[in-house]
């Protein structure tokens, strides 16, 4: 059977290995796909990232596609059953890197909008994409990059709808409404090195630092909310010591990691976290990098129009989530009042032998375009 459109798109994409931050010609493809269809392409490049702003209108309400060219490495080739970057359909699945996290979304978007714009030429308000090579990335010179742009030229999206991978068992059980933050530390607790069998004249931190750790460890956050769990604290790394059995190190490292909801601010956290070492009377120094600031769409337009669109399509019933990793959501939040993230099933994402059930590549460019008409349409 012929591929249809959409899977053609997503092979071609596949086929460019535009492994982050390189984007391989994947949006010039994007551009001489929408150029004809009456969009205004503008490419945004920052330090070597290459990024698409593309805008069909100039009223409002302004729906934005979003989502990213960017893939993760292959990891070993020789575990692949096939090449990660020649796409191959083999018993009911399309295999290679980004079938599923995001290059069926972004051919899936595409022949969306080819189809809406088809049927609706003078549908109300403005359709624009925003694509990134730089979301598998340190996300500095992407996304983020361009909401700067557009909110100081005063544009600023009404609704925005995420590709990425959020389904988890059947293409539409699951969409995301809100990401939590994330905010890591970096603790150095400082001691005094010495000699293990004299200790009064040395100073060990893993002995001072442990029972704040403990108490960090057992800490309630928060509670949550309607949207997000409560707010998690997990240590990630610890390191101390020379190698040798008989000296007490000098100091120690520990790595952490905060998961939180809009139940709590990075600002917050960081003051109880420095309130409790503190009270434990450590000589410590504290690095913070907050990667990602927690966003939540309650229920409303845009979330009833994709839950719908599903309902139609797949007469699937859809959940509200905000579960996983952060996204590129986190920084359209700022300058976009409504952001949801829908795409393919995750469970193969960033793994070997990446794919996408062939069944679902269409539907997903079908809920996409019954979105556009539920909110759009003249």
């Amino acid at each position: 059977m012929k591929p249809s459109r959409t899977q053609s798109l997503t092979e071609a994409l596949i086929a460019l290995d535009s492994v982050t931050p390189h984007d391989r010609g994947c949006q010039q493809r994007l551009v001489e796909l929408l150029a004809p269809l009456g969009f205004s392409c503008e490419t945004v490049v920052s330090n070597g990232v290459t990024n698409l702003w593309a805008r069909r209108g100039t009223t409002a309400p302004l729906f934005v596609f979003a989502g990213h060219t960017d893939v993760v490495p292959s990891g070993p080739v020789d575990q692949w059953s096939s090449q990660p970057f020649a796409p191959t359909v083999r018993d009911g699945r399309l295999y290679g890197r980004g079938a599923s996290d995001m290059k069926t979304s972004i051919a899936a978007m595409v022949v969306a909008v080819e189809e809406f714009t088809r049927a609706h030429p003078d549908h109300a308000g403005s359709i624009a994409f925003l694509v990134t090579s730089d979301e598998e990335g340190p996300a500095t010179d992407g996304t983020v990059v361009v909401c700067e742009l557009l909110e100081e030229r005063g544009e600023r999206p009404d609704y925005c709808l995420v590709g990425e991978p959020t389904s988890s068992h059947v293409l539409g059980d699951t969409i995301k409404n809100g990401r939590r933050g994330s905010l890591s530390g970096c603790l150095v607790v400082k001691g005094v090195q010495g000699h293990i069998a004299y200790p009064h004249l040395a100073r060990n931190p893993i002995h001072q630092a442990a029972p704040a750790l403990a108490e960090l460890a057992a800490e309630r956050w928060d509670e949550g909310n309607a949207y997000f769990p409560p707010t998690s604290w997990q240590v990630s790394n610890i390191a101390a010591g020379t190698g040798a059995t008989n000296v007490i190190p000098g100091q120690l490292r520990i790595d952490f990691n905060f998961r939180f909801s809009t139940a709590s601010t990075a600002e917050s956290l960081q003051a109880r976290v420095h309130a409790i070492l503190d009270r434990h009377g450590l000589d410590y120094d504290l690095q913070w990098t907050l990667s990602g600031e927690p966003f939540l769409t309650p229920k409303g337009l845009l979330s009833d129009a994709v839950c719908g669109a599903i309902a139609d399509e797949l007469g699937v019933a859809t959940e509200l989530s905000t579960t996983g990793g952060t996204s590129d959501g986190r920084f359209i939040a700022r300058i976009c009042p409504q952001v949801v993230e829908f795409g393919p099933p995750n469970a193969s994402i960033h793994k070997i032998d990446e794919h996408i059930e062939v069944r679902w590549i269409d539907p997903l460019k079908n809920i996409y375009r019954r979105t556009l008409e539920r909110l759009l349409a003249a």
